[in-house]
């Protein structure tokens, strides 16, 4: 199909560009940006007058649930809210069950998202065997089958020693690992550690988990210039190691989840299950320096850490229910939403969940390195239409996600997805 997208304000944060003009689409392809090429007649015209056109949004976190939690989340369901909050490329999480530790899996799972003609899905591998710590995977094996890194989750190794040689091995083949900074002993609390979970009577989680790992991946990847990707972040010491680590040279990026940015343990309320979450909230100090790093660049991107959590799961004491929230309808309007609140330019809170996460995958793209999270002539036809004045209410009823629950439950977001198109496909128009 041959779609004309009209007067919309086209930003490319990759390239700095902004202006009203048209879009054209052809063959999948963005075949003009400006004037529509001579004899192009359109299958189909979009007037996005008084709108934004973005390049597709790509979520580095996002657990689809399926295998294994089809009652939380189907991937049917969770692709179809990708692509209603404008995500056309994301990143699976390896916590399935069965775990994603073998090519069959990964074939399998890639084969059902392609037949939904909704977003693109690129698998992350488990680093270890059933995530156990014990034993590596064939990682070859896994990036012939199509992932695009390799990481425990929120499953920390017990053992450097095996940490090490993950590192290592990867390193030889130039593969990617993500690891989400917390130590496996010290991590196991449900609250940040403080006066407000010791009033509470939940268990915490000190900092040190965080910066104890950290120091730890650092210190392995000094010699062997390891592809590290530092995953959800939750700390203003943690983001002070990792501008250290980047300042030294250290190959490491870092992500940031929309939960940490916005909220903070006073956020819990009173036991409030939904904001039952991995990482923990923190302090308002570590929420400001996480924000400040992301706006300078020493976090690269911004992630939903999109888990739905079936509603009998979070109906628990805060301690007992499962951790986790539905975010990726959410991403846009949260990156808005933090633009307006902290004053950083819109081009940058755009950057961090189009382009930025695009360079964080990098070679692992092929040859949708080129254009991914942008808007250029040529590349890939992966974009959304936004209508920014669209203010809107979160609520079950507001979500596409299985999963309702979320701690943004009530707030009045800015900006709501119109139109998605990926590959050159309408696959997802409100209303």
């Amino acid at each position: 199909m041959k779609i004309l997208i009209q007067n919309g304000r086209v930003i490319d944060p990759a390239r700095g560009f902004d202006q009203v003009c048209d879009v054209a689409l052809a063959t999948g392809r963005v075949v003009a940006i400006g004037q529509a090429p001579a004899g192009f007649e359109a299958d189909r015209v979009i007037d996005a007058s008084g709108q934004w056109v973005l390049p597709g949004l790509v979520d580095l976190a996002v657990r689809l649930r399926e295998p294994g939690h089809e009652h939380e989340g189907m991937l049917a369901s969770e692709m179809a809210a990708s692509v209603a909050g404008g995500v056309t490329s994301l990143v699976c999480l390896p916590d399935t069950d069965p775990v994603l530790d073998e090519q069959g899996l990964v074939e399998m799972l890639k084969l059902r998202a392609k037949k939904l003609h909704q977003s693109r899905l690129f698998p992350m591998g488990a680093l270890t065997k059933g995530l156990e710590g014990a034993v590596l995977t064939e990682m070859a094996e896994l990036t012939e089958s199509g992932c695009v890194a390799f990481g425990q989750a929120d499953t920390p190794l017990s053992s450097i020693t095996t940490l090490s040689r993950a590192l290592a091995y990867a390193n030889t083949f130039g593969y990617a690992v993500w690891l989400r900074p917390q130590d496996k002993d010290l991590g196991k609390g449900v609250a940040a550690s403080g006066a407000l979970a010791t009033r509470m009577g939940l268990s915490g989680v000190p900092v040190a988990a965080e910066t104890i790992a950290l120091h730890t991946i650092f210190e392995l990847i000094r010699g062997s210039q390891t592809r590290v990707h530092l995953c959800r972040l939750s700390s203003a010491a943690g983001v002070e190691l990792v501008r250290k680590a980047k300042a030294e040279g250290l190959n490491v990026t870092a992500d940031v989840s929309i939960n940490s940015l916005h909220l903070t343990e006073n956020d819990l309320g009173y036991f409030d299950s939904s904001a039952r979450l991995v990482p923990v909230l923190r302090q308002q100090r570590d929420r400001e320096a996480l924000s400040a790093a992301l706006a300078d660049g020493t976090i690269d991107a911004l992630v939903s850490d999109h888990c739905p959590v079936d509603d009998d799961a979070k109906v628990l004491p805060f301690a007992e229910a499962e951790a986790g929230a539905t975010g990726v309808e959410l991403l846009l309007s949260l990156a808005v939403k933090w633009s307006q609140d902290q004053n950083v330019p819109l081009t940058r809170a755009l950057e961090v969940v189009t382009a930025a996460p695009a360079r964080v995958l990098g070679q692992a793209l092929g040859t949708l390195q080129a254009s991914l999270g942008q808007l250029v002539e040529g590349g890939v036809a992966d974009l959304c239409v936004v209508q920014p004045q669209a203010a809107w209410t979160v609520g079950p009823e507001a979500l596409v996600s299985q999963g309702k629950s979320t701690p943004f439950q009530g707030y009045e977001l800015p900006a709501r997805v119109q139109c998605t198109v990926v590959a050159g496909h309408v696959a997802f128009e409100r209303g």
